[in-house]
Order: structure tokens, then sequence, then C-alpha cells
């Protein structure tokens, strides 16, 4: 057993917690000293308290070992737009303040019956929608953002305060977190899981991500949520020599700085010295900004403004600017252009699962570079551009770390399969996770 309980990974922590040779009570004990010894540092939580789970984890050290779930005493973090029934959900909005809604949501009510234990509520941008950042900071550089708008989750993650997080993501808040606070982080095919629960900013994009800090733990997670897909992967390690990947810069890949650059040569040249097979892959020029880039954001917009409508009604003052923009429709989108994009993305949607389908993966950047700086009072949380195709594409993508920036803070790549092939991606990130972990040449200091 490892001296600090708090670097446990779920896999290892539900192997021993389901055998008896560690409580809960214990993991849990040691979760709370880092939290005390790091949170000047990162500030991951909209809510913590430690009574509560310590009492959480002696009623799971109760259950007999015959009737312990599949995630027993996995503490898990949950960003604070997603319901919890003993927790406050607040949003990061003055509206909401202390406001405890006493029901869990869809994907908190199946962990918990999975046996893991409901942790805290972590950081998030208001209602996971602003640039504008949190509290939270990047436990790698305390002077750079985690990311947004899954801010908290990322950086508890990250800072192994907690074992996995739960996250949304609308545009890039689930993968460009994982990416800066140098951990896995899943997007799911959209809707593979239940959002009941969720604040939702936009139908057609919103998605639960998942964090953790290895592929294994995903792989318990995508068995809890029931993230199966209609041919089984086989269940051996995948083989990189002779696998093919295309790489895929997108419309968008003037905006990659330097540190991105040499995280994309990087990993193809570790790829290629495994035997794999590397191919650039150029998009059709529907893909790029003047289909793509007008379409997402027509959609955002015109769904934003049902969404927001009960806030800005009741408490307009209270609201950032730019929901305020979204409800009274600053940008002049009409229902035709947002109709429009509607029909004109869910054309491509087969496109993108075709040209994938003939590649092992398909990888993409995360972000355009390492986490960037804090400047009050913005506190911005990073460019979501290499993300936005791929959520509204509705494909499964996964952020793979490993590499770092010109400032030595971690910096991933993703990998993108077709529509319902989760567990497929999950196998290839397992491969390419350790070599391009071993050769990318970030290593954390934590």
């Amino acid at each position: 057993m490892k001296t600090d309980l708090y670097r446990l990974t779920a896999s290892e922590v539900v192997a021993l917690t389901t055998s008896g040779q560690l409580t809960v009570e214990d993991y849990v004990k040691s979760l709370i000293s880092r939290i005390e010894e790091r949170d000047s540092a990162v500030k991951a939580w909209a809510f913590f308290d430690p009574e509560l789970v310590l009492k959480s984890a002696r009623e799971l050290d109760a259950i007999p070992f015959e009737k312990r779930g599949p995630l027993h005493g996995v503490c898990v973090g949950v960003k604070d737009v997603i319901y919890t029934k003993d927790m406050p959900t607040q949003h990061n909005s003055p509206i909401y303040k202390d406001s405890l809604v006493p029901v869990d949501a869809a994907c908190v009510k199946i962990l918990r019956s999975a046996g893991a234990l409901i942790f805290g509520k972590t950081q998030t941008t208001e209602f996971a929608t602003c640039q504008k950042g949190t509290a939270a900071q990047n436990p790698h550089d305390s002077k750079r953002t985690p990311g947004g708008s899954s801010s908290g989750s990322g950086a508890a993650v990250g800072d192994l305060q907690c074992t996995i997080s739960l996250g949304t993501q609308t545009g890039g808040s689930t993968i460009r977190p994982g990416s800066f606070n140098g951990i896995f982080a899943l997007k799911p095919t959209w809707n593979a899981i239940n959002r009941e629960g969720l604040k939702i900013y936009s139908i057609m994009c919103d998605t639960l991500g998942l964090y953790t800090r290895s592929v294994e733990d995903l792989e318990m997670l995508a068995s809890v949520f029931a993230l199966e897909d209609d041919v089984t992967p086989e269940p051996t390690p995948l083989p990189l020599k002779g696998a093919k990947f295309g790489f895929v810069k997108t419309a968008v890949w003037p905006k990659a700085t330097q540190g991105t650059q040499d995280a994309w040569a990087l990993g193809k040249k570790l790829l290629e010295a495994e035997g794999a097979i590397v191919e650039e892959v150029e998009l059709p020029a529907e893909f790029g900004v003047d289909g793509m880039g007008k379409w997402y954001p027509a959609v955002l917009a015109g769904e934003g403004r049902s969404a927001f409508l009960s806030e800005y009604a009741g408490s307009k003052d209270l609201l950032d600017p730019l929901i305020v923009s979204h409800v009274e429709n600053s940008t002049g989108v009409t229902r035709a252009q947002q109709l429009e994009a509607y029909d004109e993305i869910a054309k491509l949607r087969p496109i993108i699962d075709s040209i994938a389908s003939k590649y092992t993966a398909l990888v993409t950047p995360s972000t355009t570079d390492e986490a960037p700086l804090l400047e009050e009072p913005l506190r911005f949380t990073g460019d979501a551009s290499f993300n936005l195709m791929w959520t509204i594409l509705h494909t499964p993508i996964i952020n793979i770390p490993g590499f770092k920036g010109p400032n030595g803070c971690p910096l991933g790549l993703s990998l993108v399969t077709p529509r319902y092939h989760d567990q497929e991606l999950l196998r290839v990130a397992k491969s390419v996770g350790k070599v391009w972990g071993e050769g990318g040449g970030w290593v954390s200091a934590l």
C-alpha cells in the first residue's frame, strides 16, 4: 500500500477497500489532509465539508464486503452545475448562493449506487458559460489558470485532491482543463450519459465530462455509465505497430503556438517510433471557418436565449454580461440561421464518423498551448477553439497528457473516434497514453 493514500488511483482504491485492506475513512482522511495542505494554492472547491465526507466514509465502511459496489470508496468531485442532494449547487452565481436542491443528478445517483463517495462541489465559471475564470488555480503553477469552465474539477484531480471528478463540456470545458492540469479527460459521445440534473447551456452540445489520472479509471467509469460500443473491443492491449492515425490540425491551426506545435511534432515522432502509420488529414471545407465556424456560434446563441431566460427574468442585474447578451440575442442570430446551423452540422456528423473510421483514431490538438497566466480581473481560462468542433459533432474525445509547454507546464493532445466508439477510444488511449506519457517530456512535480 502506498504511504500517501491520496495518491491512489480509483482502481487501486477499489482493490483495497473491497478486500478489506483499506478503510474508506482512512483514505478520506488522507485526502482531507491533502486539501488542507494545498487549498491555498489550488482553491478547487466551491463546497467542501470534511465532516460530511467522513460520515459518508463510515457509512461505506459499514457495508458488508459482499455488497460493495464497483466504485466502493472512490472519492468524486462534482462540478457545481450538477445537482447533489446533500450539498448546495450554486453555479458560481449569486442567484443560487447556498441553494440546496434535495435531489441528485442522474450521473451522481449512478455513482452513489456503485459505491462512490461524493466528495465535494468543484469550482465552475458562472453557469459553465463564461471565459471569466474562477478562484481556482493551476496546481502546477498557481499563477496560471486550470482552465474552464470545469476549473475546480480539473485542478482537484490534477492536484491529487480527489481521484475522479465530473465536469461538463459545451465548448472545451472538459478537454481544456485536462490538458492544462496534466490528466486524462474524456468527453464521451453526446448524450451517452444521462444529463438529467445538469444545468443546461446548450441541448445540442452539453455533455458530461470525466477526469481521472489513468485510463484504467476511465474504463471503470465507462462500465458504470454503460458506455458500450456495438462491437466490444479486444480485451488485449492495442498494438501500435501498424496502427493508423490521422493527424487533424483543423481550420484553427494558426492559433497553435509553439508549445502545441512542438507537442504535435513529438506526438507523431513517438507513434512512428512504435511502428504506427501517421497521415495528415485535410477535412472538407464545410468543417472550416465558413461552415462550422459560423454554425457552432449560431447554435450556441440560439440555445442560450432559452437556457437562461428564467434567471434573466428574475435577476438580470446579477448575471454576467455574456449571459445577458445570449438572452437578448445581441448578436442578432435569426431563427433561420439557427435552423441552418442545426441542419448543416447534422450532415457533417456521419461524414466525420466515416473519416474517423478509416483510422485507429484521429489526433487533434487539445489546446492552443499550455495554461495561460491568470490576469485580473478576467482570469481568462484559455482558448477553446480546438474543442468546439468535436463537441457539436458529438464524437467522443479524450485528452492524453504527457507533453509540456515552454514554461514546463503540462500540455496534451486529443484522440477522436466515431460516435459511440467510446470503449474503442479508451483502448487506443491506453496504448497511446503509455507512449506519450513516457516520451512526451512532462513529469509532474506533485
